[in-house]
């Protein structure tokens, strides 16, 4: 992974608005590698602390367990910000899904 592909991962969800998502595989594509939503996720992990992370879910809408705080605390943010999470820690991805213009 290079640095301005993680920069560009940075600058994206700097830009998700509160009540919506993107997903891992989403941003990977914007940020020019299609098939490496595994390293997003490792961005994610790694990442400046003030971003919202907790706007970035799976395709199917599944929470992240690794998380700061686990999926419990991921769906307490998005909660926060009028996001209905269901008892299996999933949101409905389609109709909360952000793009970007």
């Amino acid at each position: 992974m290079d640095a301005s592909f993680a920069e560009r991962i940075y600058e994206y969800v700097a830009m998700i608005p509160p009540g919506r998502v993107m997903t891992y595989g989403q941003l990977a594509a914007l940020a020019g590698s299609a098939g490496a939503a595994r390293i997003v996720g490792g961005v994610a992990h790694y990442g400046p602390e003030e971003l919202p992370w907790h706007r970035v879910v799976n395709k199917q809408g599944g929470l992240a367990g690794a998380f700061p705080g686990g999926r419990s605390e991921q769906a307490a943010r998005l909660t926060a910000e009028g996001v209905k999470v269901n008892d299996d820690y999933r949101i409905d991805v389609d109709s909360l899904l952000w793009w970007p213009e």
